[in-house]
């Protein structure tokens, strides 16, 4: 179910944009606002943690998938880069859900943040 809520997503943010990078800024920018909204309400509800980690995890999935494909059109520093910046998402994501601490969402709010940033500063 949370795979069809995350492809809906990705849809609906489509929908609304034409741009591919403008696609992925938003879809960041969105996983980084629920990240936040986590973080910022920990005390009072958390339950929403693994809802949201796991919107981001299948983000980042794409994310790899797409830069470890040998035909991608970036150059294959850029794509291992990319790789290798998903898969310390991943692990951090792991190490959350085995250990929940709101400081240790902060990595991955920035990450989602700055890459949204470029992505958009990219496309203008």
């Amino acid at each position: 179910m949370q795979q069809n809520q995350a492809a809906a997503a990705y849809q609906q943010v489509a929908r609304r944009t034409t741009n591919p990078r403008d696609l992925e800024a938003n879809l960041l920018s969105r996983s980084a606002a629920n990240l936040q909204r986590v973080r910022d309400n920990w005390e009072k509800d958390a339950t929403d943690l693994n809802q949201v980690l796991t919107f981001n995890r299948k983000l980042w999935n794409v994310f790899i998938n797409s830069a470890t494909n040998e035909n991608h059109p970036l150059a294959a520093p850029i794509r291992q880069n990319i790789a290798n910046l998903g898969l310390f998402v991943m692990k951090r994501s792991h190490e959350i859900m085995l250990r929940p601490e709101p400081q240790k969402l902060d990595v991955l709010i920035n990450i989602n943040r700055e890459l949204a940033a470029g992505l958009r500063s990219q496309a203008s």
